[in-house]
């Protein structure tokens, strides 16, 4: 009899799609109202003298096998653990900010507002009024997104209502347990206490389910070419987590599958075949559908008995709760978002759909689920239970009945269901586009199916048309600007390069651990280029080019504890991303070209044109200065690429001749093999050698290469190697001065208010505060990849007075570089350093000579005349050009245009 109750709730689910779609409410509205009706319909036929014969049926809905613990157990990792998988996470951590305040902090606000305006009438404690205020303080955001895609709202707003649902509920359910230990004595907390239990528990779930989750992404790689048993270990993770955390760690489990959804979300694509992945989310869509459906099904079945008794008294109480949730929801939406978008920690929410969020605020099966666990709990009061289950079940229903069906109607009130003038445009364009593409299509159909010209042309003429009447509908509207002309194209590039990006991905031409950095960066731009236009655009696609935390932070490991695979593992990304960047703009300029132009004409398409052209000349200068740093490594990783390449055209002819019976299954099987173990190959990224080692970079500088092994090894133990990144600050004029540097690759600039000086290989700065005590004079800066070796200042001072040549040296390069500035700082050079200079010059000439008689030791002798020359080479040789001068002016950090000068200089 379960089983057929059970084949009765999934056939009433399937029915009902079609139904909701028809009457244009949201599904979780039909499914409250066929499960209250279900309720009402098994309770009347259980209880009704006039039969028993629907008793046995009866009494499955009535009294369900499965209480809310096992519901909870059930389906909510499903949901919880889905949910994370279908957000886009790393566009999620941009909206961090407005994220966690309506998630976490309007969970407070409500909780605080409905358990304040409940205590003064309800006449239960206060911690039971801030219980249901908990309990309803979750939201069910799956009408309102729907919508919100049905309107094509920004995608943004879909990902912040998302992430607020997500993480509510995590939040929520920690408030509600507190609450609940607290109403029943096995806790009693004091403010501060339930302050810290709720961090514990909530940090607490992060970090057990994102080690756990980290722990099992890293067994994917074993099931490779298994994709049921990939499924299947993501299935076993959200279960195995939740009772984990529940059972053992006595932490949220709630967060704790969130927290390894975000995990498995971010680092699986890595790990799985593209088919493979695409599979595993349509099983978990399938499941999460089933779970959300049947869950809350089987909640509103419930709701009769629920609000069993339900006096005039609880409809005051409901309208209060109504009320203050609404005001919580206003106050949080009208207060605190406009405050993070002042603070620039997120970007401002139109009030048009501020109204929609505060109206969509609709509560679902969490809610009923915790108000069933509450009328369950045998330590509760019948009182408190009672007044808890009533108040929050009434809630559900009001939300579900008046807000799930007015909310379309208040959208089309706003106006929110119309296209403005530019997306019209952009609509009729796409469609112009597409009608052209199909005729085209169409035609070489009919030539090759040996279509009578008289017929095709019947055809061809109606997309002909179609297409005609669509591009002059877009030059008939008179408010679109060329500025919104070149908006649109913007939008048209930024959607085709994430199509492209999906598209290399499904080709394995890029590796899962970078598919979601360029997914993330393609929304990115797409957003910007349609809040911002043709700046939005430029800020977008040039921020991929910047160095980012993560690089920095491996840049410190590396710097101040030696520790080089972090930074090595950066650059090799870096290297691989600037790769594939320009490879898709490449393909960019030629969409440009074959379907924009066509559509938006000439001039659109030449400021597109230019657009994607500076874009692609600042990644060949990014990309050319780590070539001339690496240049094994970039050589490496383009024989990779195009080996994947190979590898998928291989693939690609063996299927054509499968699909065409060339081959049979079995022959077809033994090629694909064969591709198999060539993939395997190319999937190992070549490894990147920093080239860091003290040794080497002290063995190949000109300074010290000529002086016997001995002194090089003590010189050694005093250096410590450095890598300095494109545009890095090293040292900042009025710093004391704590260390000197000696070039051993790539090129700095000194910069002073009046006088530019530019320094490579083999030269040295920073030394001269260290030998005149004073404070730091100029800026030096990267101008691109450079090795260091620095020396702190007790240490340089120390080698100076042992190595009394290398001194007079590093005194005469000093003293060129003082003479290279302007005259107008011949006060300030004059004391203390140039006497300093004047003082050892008698002597300088006689250690060089000495010097100049070991063997080997030529090219460390250079004199003030070789320095001089160096200097002039390196500036003739980095002048700039006037494309690379437009182009720096251009860019929002004067860094971004530094490496076209790089490779020059470096060498």
């Amino acid at each position: 009899m379960i089983t057929g109750a059970f084949a009765l709730l999934l056939l009433t689910i399937a029915l009902l799609q079609p139904l909701a779609r028809r009457f244009g409410v949201a599904p979780s509205v039909l499914l409250a109202m066929v499960g209250t009706l279900i309720g009402i319909g098994a309770t009347y036929l259980l209880y009704t003298p006039r039969t028993d014969a629907f008793n046995t049926i009866a009494n499955v809905f009535v009294n369900p096998p499965l209480d809310s613990e096992m519901i909870l157990y059930i389906f909510l990792p499903l949901l919880l653990f889905q949910t994370s998988l279908t957000l886009d996470v790393r566009r999620l951590f941009e909206d961090w900010a407005p994220v966690l305040v309506m998630a976490v902090v309007a969970v407070f606000v409500a909780t605080a507002f409905i358990g304040a305006a409940l205590y003064p009438l309800a006449g239960v404690p206060l911690v039971a009024c801030l219980l249901l205020g908990a309990i309803v303080a979750t939201t069910d955001p799956v009408a309102v997104v729907a919508i919100f895609r049905d309107i094509g709202a920004p995608a943004r707003l879909g990902r912040i209502v998302e992430g607020e649902s997500l993480l509510n509920d995590a939040a929520a359910i920690v408030i509600f347990v507190l609450l609940l230990g607290i109403l029943t004595g096995d806790q009693a907390l004091t403010g501060s206490e339930v302050a810290i239990a709720f961090a514990r528990s909530f940090v607490g779930g992060v970090i057990v389910g994102a080690v756990l989750a980290r722990i099992a992404v890293s067994f994917l790689h074993l099931m490779r070419d298994l994709p049921l048993a990939q499924v299947t270990l993501s299935l076993a993770l959200p279960y195995g987590i939740y009772v984990l955390s529940d059972q053992f760690a006595d932490v949220s489990a709630v967060v704790a599958v969130v927290a390894a959804g975000i995990v498995f979300n971010l680092y699986g694509p890595a790990r799985i075949q593209p088919a493979n992945w695409n599979f595993l989310h349509s099983v978990w869509d399938q499941m999460s559908f089933w779970a959300a459906s049947l869950i809350f099904l089987l909640a509103a079945i419930l709701i009769p008995r629920l609000v069993d008794g339900f006096a005039p008294l609880d409809i005051l109480l409901l309208l209060i709760v109504i009320v203050s949730a609404l005001a919580a929801r206003a106050v949080v939406i009208y207060g605190l978002l406009p405050v993070l978008s002042f603070m620039k920690a997120g970007e401002a929410v139109n009030d048009k759909y501020k109204v929609v969020m505060l109206w969509g605020g609709m509560r679902g099966a969490v809610t009923l689920t915790l108000a069933l666990s509450v009328s369950e709990h045998a330590a509760l009061s019948p009182e408190i239970s009672t007044f808890v289950t009533k108040l929050a079940t009434g809630f559900v229903l009001f939300t579900l009945l008046v807000y799930g069906t007015s909310l379309k109607p208040l959208i089309k009130l706003l106006g929110l269901d119309q296209l403005n003038a530019r997306d019209e445009a952009l609509r009729t364009q796409y469609l112009a586009l597409t009608l052209s593409d199909i005729r085209s299509e169409l035609g070489e159909a009919a030539k090759a199916y040996h279509v009578a010209p008289h017929v095709a042309s019947v055809v061809l003429d109606d997309y002909e048309k179609r297409a005609a009447s669509a591009a002059a509908e877009t030059n008939m509207l008179e408010e679109l600007k060329d500025k919104d002309r070149v908006n649109m194209g913007l939008i048209a590039l930024a959607d085709r390069e994430q199509q492209l990006v999906l598209e290399h991905f499904h080709h394995k031409t890029i590796s899962g651990r970078a598919v979601a950095g360029f997914l993330a960066i393609t929304g990115r731009t797409s957003d910007l280029a349609r809040s911002e236009g043709r700046s939005g655009y430029r800020q977008a696609s040039r921020e991929p080019l910047k160095f980012g935390f993560g690089f920095r932070f491996a840049q410190t490991l590396q710097r101040r504890f030696k520790i080089n695979r972090p930074l090595a593992r950066q650059l090799a990304n870096r290297f691989e991303f600037l790769l594939v960047y320009r490879i898709l703009e490449d393909e960019l300029l030629v969409f440009n070209e074959r379907r924009i132009r066509p559509l938006l004409g000439d001039r659109v398409a030449d400021i597109l044109k230019e657009t994607l052209s500076n874009r692609q000349a600042e990644t060949i200068q990014a990309i050319e200065a780590l070539r001339l740093q690496y240049p094994d490594y970039a050589d490496a990783l383009e024989n990779k690429f195009l080996r994947m390449s190979g590898v998928r055209l291989e693939e690609t002819a063996y299927d054509e001749a499968r699909d065409q019976m060339l081959v049979g299954t079995e022959l077809h099987q033994d090629l694909l093999r064969d591709v198999e173990k060539v993939r395997r190959a190319c999937d190992f990224r070549p490894k990147l050698d920093l080239g860091m080692k003290t040794k080497e970079l002290v063995q190949a500088h000109p300074l010290f290469e000529g002086l016997p092994k001995q002194q090089q090894k003590a010189i050694m133990k005093m250096m410590r190697p450095q890598f300095a990144t494109p545009g890095e600050t090293l040292i900042r004029t009025g710093e004391r001065g704590d260390a000197a540097y000696f070039i051993a690759s790539g090129a700095v600039e000194v910069r002073t208010p009046i006088t530019t000086i530019r320094l490579g290989r083999g030269d040295v700065f920073g030394e001269i505060s260290l030998m005149t005590g004073g404070r730091r004079s100029a800026d030096v800066v990267a101008i691109g990849y450079c090795h260091l070796l620095s020396l702190r200042a007790q240490d340089f001072r120390l080698l100076m007075d042992k190595y009394p040549d290398l001194k007079a040296h590093v005194e005469s390069l000093s003293a060129q570089r003082l003479k290279m500035n302007s005259k107008a700082q011949e006060a300030e050079t004059e004391d203390p350093v140039v006497p300093q200079f004047k003082e050892n010059s008698d002597n300088a000439e006689e250690l060089r000579s000495e010097h100049r008689t070991e063997p080997g030791s030529q090219q460390g002798s250079n004199t003030e005349d070789a320095s001089a020359d160096a200097i002039q080479e390196s500036n003739a040789k980095t002048e700039p050009t006037e494309d690379s001068n437009t182009r720096s002016k251009e860019a929002d950090d004067p860094a971004e245009a530094t490496p076209n000068r790089t490779p020059e200089v470096a060498t």
